[in-house]
């Protein structure tokens, strides 16, 4: 049976506080623009949704789908979903994501996006976590920087559960 630590690693607080700061300065970058703010489901559904609606600009708010996770491990293999609907020629793209931790699935929603024609792409990444990167990638905007440690809530789930926490604790 899995658990989670009962003390959160972010508090949900912590998280708003650092959702209006992302915001600010994704604004400030992309002022002249209209971005497609593309979500990445199901991770990123709940920091997509307060980040547009922190970021306070006129945008085109879509969702694609990637999955490259069974259990606690990363598979390797990604798959996209949804990305051959959306017209991103010429656009400006922020990419939204809960979590950058191998660098494999960015990776391969970057190559996606640029081959779709998008002008330029920002990632927005509410966690950070470098010390398990395989591939060389880095997101524009990241929330937190976070250890080598299993994490749920807040979007975050461990094979669908813990997702709808407020917060984000440690699978324990």
């Amino acid at each position: 049976m899995m658990r989670i630590d009962p003390e959160p690693l972010l508090t949900a607080g912590q998280i708003a506080a650092r959702v209006s700061e992302l915001a600010a300065e994704i604004r400030r970058d992309l002022a002249d623009d209209r971005p497609v703010v593309l979500g990445v489901l199901k991770g990123a559904a709940f920091f997509t949704a307060d980040l547009a609606r922190a970021l306070g600009m006129d945008a085109e708010v879509e969702f694609i789908r990637a999955r490259s996770y069974s259990g606690t491990e990363s598979g390797g293999r990604v798959e996209v979903f949804g990305l051959d609907r959306l017209s991103l020629a010429g656009r400006t793209v922020l990419l939204v994501e809960d979590i950058v931790d191998t660098g494999t699935t960015l990776a391969a929603l970057l190559a996606g996006l640029h081959a779709a024609g998008a002008a330029t792409v920002r990632v927005c990444a509410l966690l950070d976590k470098p010390s398990r990167r395989k591939t060389p990638v880095t997101p524009d905007y990241a929330g937190f920087v976070v250890e080598n440690r299993f994490v749920v809530g807040y979007g975050l789930d461990y094979e669908e559960r813990f997702r709808t926490l407020p917060e984000i604790h440690v699978l324990a």
